[in-house]
């Protein structure tokens, strides 16, 4: 288990009590404290609302006697990069056990809901459409935080949630009193602040509570509850993931598309963006498992082979009804226009130019591009994706594309963006890292600077890199190791050994078994990422998208090296077949970097890289670091 720092900044409500909400200083103060924690800087607005929000909390909280509960002012949800206004942390008032108060502050005079949905909100003069609901947005927080810090014996009893809409009056914000509130989720306002400050003092009594503040922020983070471990549940009563902010907002738009579909006869395809670890495949599931218990035809879909494989048996396991919930992209060329409800398309960088493939019958090759068929299967088609993650030449899932052929289609289209890291430790850092290594986003390079939430390191040989691995293996933790695809890969024969086809120097491991069932210890392909045995041999990005582990471990071959200041991609390094036919020189380019940056996002603790080229393993130890003696918390 893992430490994080987890606020900005913190004081005891007298003390910010002395800050005026006209002056400009508090907002400075913790801007430059924020800068110095998250390597973030605050805009105006951001500024803005911690002057005029902040001792307004602070004096309320002094004035009922309570002056000495801490203030956790920014505080970070753990393992994402999302961060809490406010949690007041101190001792129960009849227990005299920790208890704490997170805080939803809105500067908001007046909102009303989007067109009658108790979920979202809008306000008038603010960009960026409708918002999800406070209440259910600091419900949110509470859940997950009481599901990962361990210093919270009994988060029920010790924590709850409230939004503060200090600036408005009842009658402005009336329609946001629809949503029913709860004890992890309560809704005040400027006129009720009598109410507010008779909660508070029910939560917290007048000691100090910075005990209770050191507690919370020096607490375990417990181990990140995996996709496919609790896909099963997942399904059945949506009861293990928790969804925050656009996680939220997405899933709650899907569900009012669903509603206007039916009462409007209105089509609607909603896009979901975001990178690895946003929790795409979290919204994915939650609208599943939602949407079949409402009795609406739903279907969830990928273009990947291994991911749909593990979905069915994980969350389909001793339920073959379930099993059927979880289809390919290729099996709706026949689907009559609407036949379902909803259809999910996770993964939807996987999407292909045509449906079209060796075994399709003559009458249906007629080349309809698989976008429409998807768009046209359902009322409200949903697609997941990650635009970074187009590894295959023929792959065309893209924002644009799915924009452009909906509304050619006359199909109204809604997008939200998921911005939160939920992978690789919550490390935004990190991808950001990556991106720029990898030159997808701009800025070149630049060296890493430590994130305390994700640990990244180089290996000197793939020897060290395996058994740092195995060495976390053994700890209890997942592991595998995958490559860029640049060696050749025999083709496996049942009751045979997988072939040693990975070769680097005198250590050499077989590629994941393309078989579809075990043999020799070796899990089917589909199965590599996440059945025990697949460490034992060498993963590629086909078998490693779309799956997490906590450590990963990145061989960089020689269609990637640093040469004159720059990483090059030289494409007859590459044994892809898919490679080798027809994308162009910059087609290749743009897939392989893609490749990587697939492969050095998947692990969840941390990473560690090593390039078969000296040259490019000289410049990733540069921008790294010195290797690590372990990467193992506690290991020799």
């Amino acid at each position: 288990m893992l430490e994080y720092t987890l606020t900005a900044f913190r004081r005891s409500a007298s003390t910010l009590s002395s800050f005026s909400s006209l002056e400009e200083g508090l907002g400075d103060l913790i801007a430059e404290h924020v800068r110095h924690t998250f390597r973030y800087s605050p805009g105006p607005a951001e500024i803005r609302s911690w002057n005029r929000s902040l001792p307004v909390l602070a004096t309320d909280l002094v004035d009922i006697g309570l002056g000495n509960v801490e203030m956790l002012i920014e505080y970070k949800v753990p393992l994402t990069d999302k961060r809490v206004d406010v949690v007041l942390a101190g001792q129960h008032p009849q227990t005299g056990e920790d208890s704490y108060v997170v805080v939803e502050l809105k500067q908001w005079s007046e909102a009303e809901l989007w067109e009658e949905d108790p979920t979202m909100v809008l306000v008038p003069n603010q960009p960026g459409g409708p918002k999800l609901h406070p209440v259910l947005q600091v419900r949110g927080y509470c859940e997950y935080i009481g599901d990962f810090v361990a210093s919270l014996l009994d988060a029920d009893k010790q924590l709850r949630g409230v939004a503060y809409l200090h600036n408005s009056y009842d009658p402005a914000v009336r329609d946001l009193f629809e949503l029913p509130q709860s004890e992890q989720g309560f809704l005040f306002t400027a006129q009720s602040r009598g109410k507010f400050l008779d909660f508070l003092e029910s939560r917290l009594a007048p000691e100090s509570g910075a005990g209770a503040g050191d507690r919370l922020l020096s607490g375990k983070i417990r181990p990140s509850r995996q996709l496919m471990k609790f896909a099963s549940e997942e399904v059945k009563d949506r009861s293990q993931f928790t969804l925050l902010g656009e996680q939220q907002a997405a899933f709650q738009t899907v569900l009012h598309s669903v509603k206007r579909a039916h009462e409007q006869n209105q089509k609607t395809a909603v896009i979901i963006s975001g990178g690895p670890g946003s929790g795409k495949s979290v919204v994915a599931l939650s609208l599943l498992g939602e949407l079949s218990r409402q009795g609406l035809g739903t279907l969830h879909a990928t273009g990947s082979r291994a991911f749909t494989q593990t979905m069915r048996r994980v969350a389909g396991w001793r339920s073959e009804r379930t099993k059927n919930l979880f289809k390919y992209f290729f099996q709706f060329m026949e689907t009559r226009p609407n036949e379902f409800d909803v259809l999910i398309c996770d993964e939807a960088h996987r999407i292909r130019e045509t449906s079209v493939h060796r075994f399709t019958r003559k009458r249906l090759r007629a080349g309809r591009p698989q976008v429409d068929e998807l768009l046209a299967a359902a009322r409200v088609p949903v697609f997941l994706l990650d635009e970074h993650q187009v590894v295959r030449p023929g792959e065309m899932g893209t924002v644009d594309t799915i924009r452009e052929h909906a509304e050619r289609q006359g199909i109204i289209v809604h997008q939200i963006g998921l911005d939160g890291q939920f992978r690789c430790g919550g490390s935004a850092k990190y991808e950001e890292w990556v991106l720029r290594l990898l030159g997808l986003t701009p800025g070149g390079p630049i060296p890493w600077e430590g994130d305390e939430n994700f640990t990244l390191s180089s290996a000197s040989t793939p020897s060290a890199m395996e058994d740092e691995l195995r060495q976390a293996l053994d700890a209890g933790y997942s592991a595998r190791l995958s490559a860029g695809y640049c060696w050749p890969w025999s083709k496996a024969e049942k009751g045979q050994p997988l072939k040693q086809d990975v070769r680097i120097g005198d250590w050499a491991r077989p590629w994941n078994s393309r078989l579809e069932q075990w043999q020799f210890g070796a899990p089917p392909s589909a199965l590599w990422a996440t059945e025990e045995g697949g460490f034992d041999q060498v993963g590629c990005v086909y078998t490693a998208q779309g799956f997490e582990y906590d450590w990963s471990g990145v061989i960089i071959g020689p269609d990637l090296v640093f040469r004159d200041g720059h990483l090059v991609i030289d494409r007859s390094a590459s044994r892809d077949p898919e490679l080798l036919k027809k994308p162009t020189d910059e087609e290749a380019e743009v897939l392989i970097r893609n490749t990587y940056k697939v492969l050095m996002t998947r692990g969840m603790r941390g990473t560690l890289l090593f390039s078969t080229d000296l040259e490019t393993q000289k410049f990733l130890n540069g921008l790294i670091g010195p290797s690590r003696t372990s990467i193992v918390p506690g290991a020799a």
